[in-house]
């Protein structure tokens, strides 16, 4: 039984039943999961549509037909053929064993828990009595606000800030972190950050949302430092959390508490008192990302199989496909301060690269981190046109632990944006 039918809940349903195995898959909305729907396939078609200065009309309809028009009814006929029974319905384990869906009853021998996440609508007085969209909202409407205040500078704030952005309306982002994109380098914040306002968005870093209030134009927004916006729709981006609550798992011995994941070991079971219990994807809470909940999904599908396979997350990249890209990938300057690891940093600017200058855009920089009682390479972050294509061998050479002796011996094509990792690595290299 795989609870949950977004990336990792399909993948781990549509590959047991081609092993032979008897599958059912509940999921109480559509098919395929918010990555395909609400999140990373309508983002990142809204984000082209706007580097390539379409209508928003031409935008729109980009974004819905990749969507498949949000219907899932041709990938759940192509998993009836895998073989796999879909439940259409919310789920609820009833005890070991045992699964409601929507009052119909069903047994099962395995659980693979593949239930997602959902936004955080953090308690601002006034909040949940004007119109607000989650990015789910946002990227499934054809409207086209003409002031819009987005709550939260993470990445996906950011990103929406910019599709609308581009598309005429008037942004505002509100961020009390004080800085945009603040698990990642600063530097790399700080180069988006002038990416939006080059845009015309109006950051408000340092300040939080204190109050909202309906006015007869819209919105009034007071903030913490005593700013005020003005806005036609709230966007809320301030984070999301595991889904685990209702789902009935304390029938089953699993520990959960509210905005924490189920907990998982590094096979992905999770520890129950009764019957088989795994998890994949965002419910875990271990790395949110539609590729993190793959290689999950594949752990679980491995281990079920027969196969011992251990997960390792320390080369899971992690993205913000703005113009220009964020990249980050392994331990970050913050991370490794908590783990009170000795870091040697050594970084690039982008302009020095000749690939710039063919480009035209001298935006953004490279830092690659390394430990130096170790010495081999732990982490990395970019910011520049797409780093999310040219920093992938900075993943494999950490997941790998590639000697620094190595990665000073290869040789990058000329001009290319991967040429400005081979000055830190030697200067690492030198310095260890």
């Amino acid at each position: 039984m795989v609870l949950g039918g977004g990336t990792a809940g399909e993948l781990v349903a549509t590959g047991l039943a081609r092993a032979g195995r008897d599958v059912a898959l509940v999921e109480n909305r559509l098919v395929g999961g918010e990555s395909r729907y609400f999140a990373c396939v309508p983002s990142k078609s809204l984000l082209l549509s706007a580097r390539r200065g379409e209508t928003w009309e031409m935008a729109v309809a980009r974004r819905d037909a990749l969507t498949g028009h949000r219907a899932d009814e041709r990938i759940v006929a192509g998993m009836a053929e895998e073989g796999v029974t879909v439940l259409r319905g919310r789920g609820t384990v009833t005890a070991p064993g045992r699964i409601e869906v929507d009052g119909a009853e069903h047994g099962f021998g395995d659980l693979v828990l593949c239930t997602g996440s959902e936004p955080v609508i953090p308690p601002v007085d006034g909040l949940a009595d004007v119109p607000l969209w989650t990015s789910d909202g946002a990227l499934a409407v054809p409207d086209l606000p003409r002031r819009l205040v987005i709550l939260g500078g993470g990445p996906v704030g950011c990103e929406l800030a910019q599709v609308y952005a581009a598309f005429g309306s008037q942004v505002a982002v509100v961020e009390a972190s004080g800085r945009l994109l603040t698990a990642e380098a600063p530097f790399a914040g700080e180069v988006l950050a002038d990416a939006l306002r080059r845009m015309g968005v109006d950051l408000r870093l340092g300040a939080a949302l204190s109050q909202v209030e309906r006015k007869e134009s819209g919105l009034r927004l007071w903030l913490s430092d005593g700013g005020t916006l003005d806005a036609d729709r709230i966007l809320v981006a301030a984070g999301r959390r595991p889904r685990v609550e209702g789902l009935g798992l304390e029938t089953l011995g699993v520990a959960t508490s509210p905005g924490h994941g189920v907990p998982v070991d590094e096979t992905c079971r999770v520890p129950s008192s009764s019957g088989d219990v795994w998890a994949a994807g965002d419910v875990t809470g271990v790395a949110r990302t539609t590729h993190a909940a793959r290689y999950q999904a594949r752990l679980v599908l491995a281990n079920l199989l027969g196969e011992h396979r251990a997960a390792d997350y320390r080369a899971i990249p992690r993205v913000v496909y703005t113009t220009p890209t964020v990249y980050a990938v392994g331990i970050s300057p913050k991370q490794a301060e908590e783990l009170g690891i000795d870091l040697l940093t050594a970084g690039y600017d982008l302009a020095a690269t000749a690939r710039a200058a063919v480009e035209a855009d001298e935006r953004g920089r490279v830092e690659l981190y390394a430990d130096r009682s170790r010495g081999l390479l732990i982490g990395a972050a970019a910011a520049g046109l797409y780093a999310e294509e040219w920093m992938s061998e900075i993943a494999l050479a950490i997941r790998a632990e590639t000697p620094l002796s190595v990665l000073t011996d290869v040789v990058h094509a000329f001009p290319t944006y991967g040429e400005s990792v081979e000055a830190p690595l030697r200067e690492l290299a030198g310095r260890l």
